[in-house]
């Protein structure tokens, strides 16, 4: 299975250890595919239904539901937790993610 960067994969994270996000839910791939395609693991960001309005959280809307990407909870995970991909980030959702990773991360 192809994984690309800025995909959104169904995706079991359990178990999980204390406040990391658990169960199975959608997640964004932002891992490049140089190493998406040569590596056994991804670098994903875990979405939810219900959040505050956080400076790392993302709001999205993707099959009519609104959600927001947690920035916070970065994670690399093996691709056999990855069930199925889902849906693609837009060109606008993905400025925003890179902003933010930015704005989080890097000095």
């Amino acid at each position: 299975m192809a994984i690309n960067q800025y995909e959104i994969a169904l995706v079991n994270l359990d178990p999980t250890v204390g406040s990391e996000i658990k169960k199975t839910r959608p997640c964004v791939i932002i891992s490049p595919n140089e190493m998406n395609k040569y590596l056994n693991t991804v670098v994903i960001v875990p979405m939810t239904g219900k959040s505050k309005k956080y400076p790392t959280r993302v709001p999205v809307k993707h099959n009519s539901k609104k959600g927001w990407i947690v920035l916070d909870q970065i994670r690399t995970i093996d691709k056999q937790r990855i069930i199925k991909t889902l849906d693609n980030l837009t060109e606008k959702e993905i400025e925003v993610v890179k902003l933010k990773l930015q704005e989080t991360y890097i000095d």
